[in-house]
């Protein structure tokens, strides 16, 4: 099935962006909207994995792919709590990690079943 038949492009599209967008928004996150120490902290380095399978998935990687759907609940937790648990920026930055994460990981998952979908259904 080619991408464009099976509407899995626009789906790929979606992760790809939702990830890089996610591992900008850690960095900054951590570096200098709202660290837990002054002047940023080692907690920046959890952008590195999504750092790393971006491309994977924006090329269309099977293995990529999978190990960022592994990782994604992960960033979605970890939004979720320090947004209840943070105060100021720092939620607002958290509960934007968390929706970001979840954004992704729809697109990821709305991108394998697009793919696994026949492109027209039997008549």
């Amino acid at each position: 099935m080619s991408p464009s038949r099976d509407g899995s492009a626009s789906w790929r599209r979606a992760a790809a962006a939702s990830v890089l967008a996610l591992a900008l928004l850690e960095l900054l996150w951590e570096l200098w909207l709202g660290p837990l120490k002054p002047g940023g902290s080692w907690l920046a380095l959890k952008a590195l994995p999504l750092l790393a399978l971006a491309p994977g998935v924006a090329r269309a990687q099977l293995r990529a792919r999978q190990w960022t759907l592994l990782l994604l609940p992960w960033y979605v937790a970890e939004g979720v709590v320090r947004a209840f648990s943070e105060t100021g920026r720092q939620a607002v930055c958290a509960g934007a990690a968390a929706a970001l994460a979840l954004a992704a990981l729809t697109a990821g998952l709305g991108w394998f079943r697009a793919q696994r979908r026949p492109a027209h259904p039997p008549a």
